[in-house]
């Protein structure tokens, strides 16, 4: 059988395509190395708490367009994202809001917080930032950045916040309200039947082979179609020509436990740089679960490298003239799309892939 489209990748874009694809009556051969569909937003089903396989996945955007779409596929619960940081033995809420300063400094009112991080501010005397840890200080001030950044972002990316860009963090939201709500979006969520789910009912239709390594057939493979939507990295494609560009990885160390409420909310965020781990999510607060256990999973960032899974483009001025480099090839390559966080090598949120996939499919199917 010849296929319109190969879309290598049964992740988040490649669904959408396939989705979009077959209402325009096309047909599509989705081909996947892992043995499940839905990618990183794959949900296991684990005595009814649905366990987020790689990494706390909340569905939230501001655009109506997208939040109709999505709820297509499922029904979302009113799940709003709201993560606490613990630093040594001290509790604090995220993101950083009145509550956080309150607790801090032990102060109430916006007016006291502001004029406390001015003061921290004007100490530092910071005015031409050099590095991460200058940029963030000159935002936020001393007591927050060592508390609550400076640990858990040298955690995440492996190295001293001396030794990173000062772009990487433009600006550090200081909110003046007693709200713990830490996304601004208009639409936020949990699907009650889970990820896995919506791209089950994304894929229906299209043929999916799974355990089945794209570049160990590329040339049977690409035969079978008119068209390759490949949705994995996009140095890997081209051979590494270039160089391998970088990527941030993540390990997941999950456990059971018999109890049936572990840490009284979905995401705690560990700030302290002598815990291993950034975080750890208690996978029944996303769906409000009653179970009499629980099912946790704490989550160390490592640097990627080859035989692991690579999660976060690492979108520094190096890494992204070489990703250029690479696009160019992309652009001329023949009856080949490329998409998806590792095949644009951008960060995405899921609605952001959602939109970004549409586009696609619009271009290429109108």
């Amino acid at each position: 059988m010849m296929y319109d489209y190969l879309i290598v990748g049964a992740g988040l874009f490649g669904a959408v395509f396939a989705h979009e694809a077959k209402k325009h009556g096309k047909s599509c051969l989705v081909v996947e190395k892992r043995n499940h569909i839905a990618g990183n937003i794959y949900c296991k089903n684990v005595d009814g708490i649905h366990v987020h396989q790689y990494g706390a996945h909340i569905f939230h955007t501001s655009d109506r367009k997208i939040w109709d779409y999505i709820n297509q596929f499922s029904e979302f619960n009113n799940y709003i994202n709201s993560p606490v940081a613990i630093y040594k033995d001290e509790l604090y809420n995220l993101p950083f809001n009145m509550n956080t300063f309150s607790k801090m400094w032990n102060i109430q009112t916006p007016a006291q917080a502001k004029a406390k991080i001015a003061e921290q501010i004007a100490d530092l005397g910071i005015t031409e930032p050099k590095n991460l840890e200058e940029q963030a200080l000159s935002l936020v001030g001393t007591d927050v950045y060592e508390k609550l950044i400076k640990g858990y972002t040298e955690k995440q990316w492996g190295r001293s916040c001396r030794e990173l860009p000062s772009f990487i963090i433009r600006r550090l939201p200081l909110r003046f309200t007693y709200d713990n709500n830490y996304f601004n979006s208009r639409y936020q969520g949990i699907p009650v039947e889970g990820y896995t789910a919506i791209v089950e009912k994304m894929l229906s239709g299209a043929d999916i082979r799974l355990n089945t390594d794209y570049f160990a057939h590329k040339e049977e493979l690409s035969a079978l179609a008119h068209k390759t939507v490949f949705t994995g990295m996009l140095d890997e494609y081209f051979g590494f020509c270039y160089g391998s560009l970088e990527y941030r990885s993540v390990r997941f160390e999950e456990e059971r436990l018999e109890c049936d409420n572990y840490q009284g909310n979905a995401v705690v965020n560990y700030t302290d740089r002598e815990v291993p781990y950034t975080r750890i999510i208690e996978h029944k607060h996303f769906t409000f679960g009653t179970q009499p256990f629980t099912i946790i999973s704490r989550e160390y960032s490592s640097e990627w490298k080859p035989g692991i899974e690579p999660y976060y483009p690492i979108n520094d001025a190096k890494n992204s003239a070489l990703a250029a480099k690479y696009q160019e090839l992309a652009a001329k390559a023949e009856r080949v799309i490329f998409g998806g966080r590792l095949g644009n090598y951008k960060y995405y949120d899921m609605d952001q892939v959602i939109a970004a996939a549409l586009d696609c499919a619009d271009a290429e199917l109108s």
